[in-house]
C-alpha cells in the first residue's frame, strides 16, 4: 500500500501541483506562533513544551484517524496517506523555480534569472553571474529534493500510516520557523533544532547514499568523506558533497557583500556549476527517484511472499 501511495502521488502531483506554501508551510507557521505566543518565556524547557503541543495532537489525530479507516476499508486508508503525501512531499514544491530559472539562463536573461532566484531562496541575487546562479540553484534543488522527496518517503515507511511523513514536514517547518524568528543564541527554538537533527540523521546519509548509487560512485564517496564538513551545516554538507561528487561538478557557497561575489567553499570534482549541469542534476534526482520506489515496490514483494 505504502508504493501504491507513492506512485498517485507522484501522478497527482504532475496533474495539480500543490501550493504548498498556502496550504502547508502558512497554517503549521500559524499554529506554531500561536503556541509559541502562549507558553514561549526564552526557556529550554518552554521550548520542549511548545514543540510537544504543536507536533503530538496533530500525530495523535492522524493515527487514531488511520487505525480507524483501516478498519472500515484499507482502501480509506489508503486515501488517508494519499492526502497525506501529497501535503508533505512532492518535485513540484522546487521544481517550477528551478526549471524557469534553467530556460532564463538558456536564454540568456540574466536579470529574470537572478529575480526567479531570489524569489525561490528569498534572499538578494543582486550581482551573482549566471555560474553563480547555476551553482546555487543546483545546491538548493539538492537540499529541497531530499527535505521534500526523500527524507519524507524514508520517514513514510518507517511509521505507520502517514505519521511519519507528517512528523518530518512539521518537525522541519518548526525548525525552520522558530530558528529564523529567534535571535541568536535562543535557547527556547534549541528543542525544535535538535530534534529535527536527529529525525534528518539517518535520511540525510540515506539520500546521500542514493545519489552516490546512481552516480559516479566513487567521486561521491570521496567528497562526501573529505568535503561534507567543510560546509556550515555539516548534515547539508553530506547530501550536497555526494551529489556534487556524483554529478562531477564543483559547487559551493558564493558570499555576498556590498552586492559582489566573494569566494566560498568548493564542494565537489571537476567543472564549475553551469546551465547543463542544472539539467544533470534533474536527472540525477529522478533516477534516485525510481531507486528508491524500486527499492520499496521490492521489499514490498518480499513482504507478500513472505
Amino acid at each position: 500500500m505504502s508504493f501504491l501511495s507513492l506512485v498517485i502521488v507522484f501522478l497527482l502531483e504532475q496533474v495539480r501541483p500543490l501550493d504548498y506554501r498556502r496550504l502547508v508551510a502558512t497554517p503549521v507557521r500559524a499554529l506554531a506562533d500561536f503556541v509559541e505566543s502562549k507558553v514561549n518565556a526564552g526557556s529550554y524547557q518552554h521550548g520542549v513544551v511548545a514543540w510537544l503541543l504543536v507536533v503530538v495532537p496533530v500525530l495523535l489525530v492522524v493515527l487514531i484517524a488511520y487505525v480507524l479507516l483501516y478498519r472500515v476499508s484499507p482502501l480509506l486508508a489508503l486515501c488517508l496517506n494519499i492526502v497525506a503525501l501529497y501535503l508533505t512531499m512532492g518535485f513540484r514544491q522546487f521544481s517550477h523555480h528551478y526549471t524557469e530559472i534553467q530556460m532564463a539562463l538558456r536564454l540568456g536573461d540574466l536579470e529574470r534569472a537572478r529575480s526567479l532566484l531570489a524569489e525561490w531562496l528569498g534572499k538578494p541575487a543582486v550581482g551573482l553571474g549566471s555560474a553563480d546562479i547555476a551553482r546555487l540553484s543546483i545546491e538548493h534543488a539538492l537540499q529541497a529534493s531530499h527535505r521534500h522527496v526523500f527524507a519524507v518517503l524514508l520517514w513514510f515507511v518507517l511509521l505507520p500510516g502517514p505519521c511519519g511523513a507528517i512528523l518530518y514536514r512539521m518537525a522541519a517547518e518548526l525548525a525552520d520557523h522558530w530558528r529564523a524568528k529567534s535571535e541568536a543564541p535562543c535557547r527556547f527554538a534549541h528543542f525544535a533544532q535538535r530534534i529535527f537533527g536527529i529525525l534528518d540523521w539517518f535520511p540525510v546519509r540515506a539520500t546521500a547514499a542514493s545519489f552516490a548509487v546512481v552516480g559516479d560512485f566513487e567521486d561521491a564517496i570521496y567528497c562526501w568523506r573529505t568535503q561534507a564538513d567543510q560546509w556550515p551545516d555539516p548534515e547539508f554538507g553530506i547530501v550536497l558533497a555526494s551529489g556534487a561528487g556524483a554529478l562531477g561538478v564543483q559547487l559551493g557557497m558564493p558570499v555576498m557583500a556590498g552586492g559582489n561575489v566573494g569566494e566560498g567553499i568548493e564542494i565537489g570534482l571537476g567543472e564549475p556549476a553551469n546551465v547543463d549541469y542544472m539539467q544533470s542534476a534533474v536527472g540525477m534526482v529522478w533516477r534516485a527517484t525510481v531507486f528508491w520506489m524500486l527499492l520499496l515496490f521490492l521489499i514490498g514483494v518480499a513482504g507478500l511472499l513472505s
